[in-house]
């Protein structure tokens, strides 16, 4: 099995959203914001490949929506998803496989594409896409808090495709080396990739611990639908990760890709912080 860290770029939030309750006095020295409080966060995808598997794992925000849309979310720097995957040696037709944890726009905007004439189409239109029934059902009927994130265009095109398939909550393992665990705090039936690699046992934490600075069980996202049950999903998830050693694999995070964490008088806390190269 090979690992290739995909970076589709950073886009700034609210800093008081991705804190929640939170006070800026204390959250700002993990992200520092702008004027306008917003931070920066990444859009870290991960690439597995297992013989004659590229699974994809997330792809970001993807291009096709307007400069409005962009204008809310800033999108800046010089990585996107084509362009790291031809430095990874991949292009978009060797993807055989697109996991996708949840349908918010920043983690499954790049699925859809437009062409020349302006109609949707498939960014990777030899793969399989994955989902779970739960969650897309929640998807495709938004509630009002999660409405704005869901979007249309990023979800239906796949299900039109006929490359929509989903995963079996019952019996979730995909592949020998790839496990799911499944969360259901920040937005109905998340889906956290559990892989075996060299050794090791890595965790893409998605949108449960978004970044180091969100392990302190009270560092919950105001977007979460359901946050309580997020900090018992954390508070589960965690204790096994300090247990266990996992490496938890950072899909938010400005700046760090995986940290392992450890037990201490005020709860788990970050132990090492390393990039995904570094793991041997």
């Amino acid at each position: 099995m090979n690992l290739y860290v995909i970076n589709n770029g950073h886009f700034k939030l609210d800093g008081g959203a991705m804190f929640g309750v939170v006070p800026k006095s204390l959250w700002n020295k993990l992200n520092p914001s702008d004027d306008n409080n917003l931070c920066s966060w990444a859009m870290r995808s991960l690439l597995v490949e297992e013989g004659n598997k590229a699974i994809l794992i997330d792809n970001g925000m993807g291009n096709k929506q307007s400069d409005r849309f962009f204008s809310f979310y800033y999108l800046h720097g010089d990585d996107t998803l084509e362009r790291s995957l031809s430095k990874a040696g991949f292009s978009k037709n060797d993807i055989s496989d697109m996991f996708l944890t949840h349908l918010h726009f920043d983690h499954c905007g790049g699925s859809v594409e437009l062409d020349t004439n302006g109609t949707p189409r498939l960014c990777f239109e030899n793969a399989k896409y994955w989902s779970t029934k739960a969650h897309w059902d929640w998807a495709v009927n938004p509630n009002a808090r999660e409405r704005a994130s869901f979007l249309k265009e990023n979800i239906l095109p796949i299900e039109k495709s006929g490359n929509l398939n989903f995963i079996n909550e019952e019996d979730p393992s995909l592949y020998d080396t790839f496990d799911l665990l499944f969360m259901n705090g920040h937005t109905q039936s998340q889906m956290l990739p559990k892989i075996s690699y060299k050794g090791h046992t890595i965790v893409f934490v998605a949108d449960l611990i978004p970044s180091v600075g969100h392990i302190p069980l009270p560092y919950v996202m105001g977007y979460d639908t359901r946050p309580l049950q997020t900090m018992a999903e954390k508070e589960k998830f965690l204790k096994d990760a300090a247990d266990n050693g996992y490496i938890l694999f950072f899909e938010h995070d400005p700046i760090n890709e995986c940290c392992t964490v450890m037990h201490t008088e005020k709860g788990v806390r970050p132990d090492k912080i390393f990039p995904l190269s570094e793991i041997v």
